[in-house]
């Protein structure tokens, strides 16, 4: 290696807790970190308002880009196994201009995302008591979300292993909820008490049926975001016992359990309700915001408050584990000098970045206060945009793999397609749906609001890329930054100091 490493002051990295997660344990969090059940009552709706009868394919489309980045992760990780991850990579490959947005991009996703769910959270816990009505109470639900996150962040910053067992119980309920669901969408299909009952179709497998191509990419830019939260498992692999092999794994087998996840409910709805446009069928606008509340009482009866208990779990697991991955993110742009020196604050016993944990959690709390008090409509038009920033990163990431491992990607066949082909073309994809989406976006009647004469989901959404612009010109001007954006303190020589379980001391991560 050509240059020395950044010196932490300790011989365990960064200081995170090495060797705590398994392949269980990533799993389970990289599954946790997507909200399956919420997320499937936030888009299933507007999937099927998008592409009609489609949707399964849809969501199987939309499984190739997230699967095509998922390679790009792992080879990444394979060779720097840093919980950077998209803001690391991209600045070896690229340099510390776009790695430093990479990061942004990851931790707008999470601010975003993070209102959305505490406001979710809210309204599904008042939703449980009396009429419902305690539900429709502003005040009540913000200050309820604010809670869930102030909790949540407390546990994050409390130590993975409690973060852990956690979500080990909440994803168990979540996916008991989905099996009900299924079994007694089934059930009631076969019986003939379904109120559409819709025979399966293998038309709605087929990839060439889309006829709009606007509402085919809408349907895909949603489903981005129900698969979104699986690269978690990367962002904690200086916590795993094998921090090379297991993230990589965990994010793959992550990404085939939501797939099947999502077409085998995706189809039990259709197959219970159809795609009709009046009572409780999926092709009902009035219906698209929350599918399971609509449908609730009707499938299973008396029980019907066990759909309204999984979503409440499912947005308040994925609170936590969305703190992680923002969290350490910027612990590492701490510690390589892309942030004040503060976020790179290890908590000394907790082994846990508590500064940039409590910050996440404040600025989510203060993010969704603030937007609640503007506008509803434009807290829903930021998370409409959520899968800008998404697209964002994703897609640098594997621009990042490409031009990372280009003087070997001739090597061989493996090389060729794991660290090449495949991540190029899921970048292109992902490309393709940001640029389209951003268009689309620009129309006053995409989301719920209009500013600047423009559709305010184009105007949040890229808006809160440019702050990101904004801050690193701001941060390029302080002392402590100069390392950085002159390549000295990470960049693609640079030893990156990652624990090594082995032999309890940091490992090179970069490229032999």
């Amino acid at each position: 290696m050509s240059t020395t490493p950044i010196q932490l002051g300790r011989p365990d990295g960064k200081g995170l807790a090495a060797g705590t997660l398994g392949l269980w344990g990533s799993t389970v969090i990289g599954l946790a970190s997507t909200a399956p059940v919420y997320s499937l009552v936030a888009t299933l709706g507007w999937v099927v308002l998008a592409v009609g009868a489609q949707a399964p394919i849809a969501f199987i489309v939309a499984f190739v880009p997230m699967l095509l980045i998922a390679f790009a992760y792992r080879e990444l990780n394979n060779a720097v196994p840093d919980c950077g991850t998209t803001f690391t990579w991209a600045t070896k490959a690229f340099g510390p201009w776009v790695g430093w947005m990479g990061g942004w991009g990851v931790a707008v996703a999470g601010m975003v995302v993070l209102a959305n769910l505490a406001q979710i959270a809210g309204i599904y816990f008042w939703s449980l008591f009396g009429d419902g009505s305690l539900a429709e109470n502003v005040p009540l639900v913000t200050a309820t979300g604010v809670v869930f996150i102030a909790a949540m962040t407390w546990v994050s910053w409390r130590g993975i292993e409690i973060g852990e067992r956690l979500q080990n119980l909440l994803l168990a309920v979540q996916y008991v909820a989905l099996a009900v669901f299924v079994v007694a969408a089934f059930w009631q299909f076969a019986a003939g008490t379904a109120p559409n009952p819709t025979p399966f179709d293998w038309e709605w497998m087929n990839p060439f049926a889309f006829t709009d191509g606007s509402g085919f990419v809408e349907a895909v830019l949603l489903a981005l975001f129900i698969y979104w939260g699986w690269d978690t498992c990367l962002a904690l692999n200086e916590e795993t016992k094998d921090p090379k092999r297991i993230p990589g794994l965990a994010a793959l087998l992550t990404t085939v359990i939501l797939l099947v996840t999502y077409v085998a409910v995706t189809i039990a709805a259709m197959m219970y309700a159809g795609v009709g446009e009046d009572g409780v069928g999926l092709g009902n606008e009035a219906n698209a915001d929350d599918f399971f509340l609509a449908i609730k009482d009707g499938l299973l009866g008396p029980f019907g408050w066990v759909l309204l208990v999984a979503v409440l779990i499912s947005a308040v697991s994925s609170t936590q584990t969305t703190i992680l991955p923002t969290a350490r993110g910027t612990l590492a742009m701490g510690v390589y000098r892309a942030l004040p020196e503060r976020f790179k604050q290890v908590h000394p016993r907790y082994r846990t970045p508590s500064f940039s944990t409590i910050v996440m959690g404040v600025v989510a709390i203060l993010y969704y206060v603030g937007m609640t008090l503007i506008s509803d409509n434009i807290l829903q038009d930021s998370i409409l945009s959520l899968g800008l920033a998404i697209a964002f990163y994703y897609a640098i990431t594997g621009y990042a793999c490409v031009w990372y491992f280009r003087a070997q990607l001739f090597a061989s066949a493996r090389n060729f397609f794991l660290q090449g082909l495949l991540p190029l073309i899921g970048a292109l994809m992902l490309t393709y749906a940001f640029v389209q989406s951003a268009i689309d976006m620009w129309d006053v009647d995409y989301g719920y609001t209009t500013l600047l004469g423009i559709g305010g989901t184009f105007v949040v959404g890229i808006g809160s890329l440019l702050v990101g612009v904004v801050l690193m010109v701001v941060w390029f001007f302080f002392p402590r930054s100069k390392r950085f954006f002159r390549g000295e303190s990470l960049n693609r020589d640079t030893d990156v100091l990652v624990p090594d379980p082995e032999y309890g001391r940091s490992i090179d991560g970069g490229l032999a």
